[in-house]
C-alpha cells in the first residue's frame, strides 16, 4: 500500500503528540529531566524508519518547538531540543562512519558538546542560579554526574540500535497499518 501523505501528517500527528505528553509528565514528575526526552526521541524511530529522515527531523522539530513553549520545565525541554531528540537521526547517519572508534569519539564529542551548550544557554537566560547548583556538591560531584550522563547516553544509543531492530524485525509486521 503507498502512502499517503494524510497518511504521514497522522502518524507524525500522533507521535509528536505522544513526546510532548511524555515530556510533560517528565516535568511534572520532577524526574524525568534526562529520561522523558530520552522516551521522546525514541518515537523517531517509526517515523525515521518508515518515511525516512526528512519526516523524523520535521516531527523532532515540532516537539521541539512544543516542548520550548509548553514544558515548565527548561532543562529538560533543552535536553530534548538540543542533545537527544534528533539522536535516532544523527545516528542512522553515523552509522556510515566505517572506523567504530571515530564514530564512538563523534557520538560522544556531540554529545558532550550539546550539554555543555544547554548548560551555557540555562546560565545565560536563568543566570549564576544555575552553576550554583551544578557546583553545590563539588567538583568531584560534577565529574561524577558528566560520567553518568555519558553513562547514560552509551545507554540509550545502545536502546536506540535495540528498538530500531524490534521495530523492523517484530513491530513492523504487527503495524501493517503503516504500509
Amino acid at each position: 500500500m503507498r502512502k499517503t501523505e494524510s497518511q504521514k501528517i497522522a502518524l507524525c500527528g500522533v507521535l509528536g503528540a505522544l513526546s510532548v505528553v511524555l515530556l510533560l509528565v517528565g516535568a511534572a514528575l520532577q524526574i524525568g529531566t534526562y529520561a522523558a526526552p530520552m522516551l521522546a526521541a525514541f518515537l523517531l524511530i517509526p517515523v525515521l524508519d518508515e518515511y525516512g529522515p526528512k519526516y523524523a527531523l520535521l516531527l523532532y522539530a515540532t516537539v521541539s518547538v512544543l516542548s520550548v513553549l509548553l514544558v515548565p520545565e527548561l532543562e529538560l525541554a533543552f535536553f530534548y531540543v538540543f542533545v537527544i531528540g534528533y539522536y535516532p537521526v544523527l545516528r542512522q547517519q553515523l552509522a556510515r562512519i566505517k572506523s567504530t572508534l571515530l564514530r564512538w569519539v563523534v557520538k560522544f564529542a556531540v554529545f558532550n558538546g550539546a550539554t555543555v551548550l544547554v548548560y551555557l544557554l540555562l546560565f545565560a537566560l536563568i543566570g549564576p542560579a544555575i552553576l550554583d547548583e551544578l557546583l553545590a556538591d563539588g567538583v568531584g560531584m560534577l565529574a561524577a554526574l558528566l560520567a553518568v550522563g555519558n553513562l547514560s547516553f552509551w545507554l540509550c544509543d545502545r536502546a536506540v540500535g535495540a528498538l530500531t531492530r524490534y521495530y523492523r524485525l517484530i513491530l513492523k509486521k504487527k503495524l501493517k497499518f503503516l504500509h
